[in-house]
């Protein structure tokens, strides 16, 4: 993994500078748990004695205390965190590129996101963060990452029962792609859902107005479903090199990618398991593991418009 810290005293100096800060944060929060910490295994110690009242009120007090602890540090706590996006992450990102900006309360709408058509399960709790925006040479991106949920409610004895699932949580990518498109394509991951999905569509009825579109690529079959509702400009997008570019994108992404292409843009849903970008709180700053994590991820995705050789402008697209 890339050290970025190597060669980069701006950044380096504002990571020794922010480190005071954190140090400071992480003291009060560790003092603010502990006391919670205390008030609980008073509380349970007290319970094992049978001295209910005295359990309560003596473990109430420190767990009250604790938190007020983390409610008066909590706006030094977001102000840091704040401060990491855009002066740390920030200075990162013009390392890599000089066109990189980051906005750590923006990101990407759920209009949008739907509009995209990556995913077709209904969205009833959406958030989005970190939108970051750049150009390489004539082409324009940006992403933020996205955490939208569905919810469920059943009826059960006791009440109506809520759960939440996951449509979607990772890196939504944005670029401007090299000819306007009067269609839409599709490519999603060839799970089971959209196994049968493609079968029913190729043998029984249409998948909305989108069909599955025959390519000639069998690993790229193996991986994906391409659905479209024009066969002729699908295959136009989904060249053999274009495809073969797609198979070695997802091939070094954690999870398998959806992507979808239309008026003038492509869309690519990269899945993850945690939230990026975040500060460290009780890690020191000037352990380079955290960040360097954070911008390989960056540079993996400032990378696509190369690897997908989307400055190409093979019709004409200025």
């Amino acid at each position: 993994m890339q050290n970025y810290l190597n060669g980069n005293l701006a950044l380096q100096n504002t990571l020794a500078t922010m480190e005071v800060e954190r140090k400071r944060v992480a003291s009060v929060q560790t003092k603010g748990l502990t006391f919670i910490g205390v008030g609980i295994a008073v509380t349970i110690i007290g319970l094992l004695l049978g001295l209910l009242f005295w359990a309560v009120l003596a473990g109430l007090i420190p767990v009250i205390y604790g938190v007020i602890i983390l409610f008066k540090i909590s706006p030094a706590t977001k102000a840091y965190e704040l401060a990491y996006k855009q002066n740390i992450i920030g200075e990162a990102l013009k390392f890599l590129n000089p066109s990189l900006t980051i906005s750590p309360r923006d990101g990407i709408s759920e209009a949008e996101f739907r509009h995209a058509q990556l995913f077709t399960k209904q969205i009833d709790r959406y958030k989005t963060e970190d939108l970051v925006r750049g150009k390489a040479d004539k082409t324009s991106f940006y992403f933020a990452e996205v955490h939208a949920e569905h919810k469920t409610e059943r009826e059960t004895k006791n009440g109506t029962e809520t759960s939440w699932t996951d449509v979607f949580r990772g890196i939504v990518f944005v670029a401007d792609f090299n000819k306007h498109l009067g269609s839409i394509t599709i490519v999603k991951p060839k799970d089971l859902g959209n196994t049968i999905g493609s079968w029913f569509t190729k043998n029984i009825f249409s998948f909305g107005d989108k069909e599955v579109i025959q390519l000639e690529n069998p690993a790229f079959d193996l991986t994906f479903v391409t659905y479209g509702n024009n066969q002729i400009e699908s295959r136009y997008i989904l060249t053999p090199a274009m495809m073969e570019r797609i198979l070695y994108l997802n091939a070094n992404a954690l999870e398998t990618i959806s992507l979808s292409f239309m008026e003038s843009r492509m869309y690519i849903a990269f899945p993850l398991d945690r939230n990026y970008f975040e500060a460290p709180i009780f890690e020191s700053l000037l352990n380079p593991v955290s960040l360097n994590t954070d911008i390989n991820t960056i540079r993996f995705l400032c990378d696509i418009v190369k690897e997908l050789d989307l400055n190409t402008r093979i019709w004409g697209k200025e």
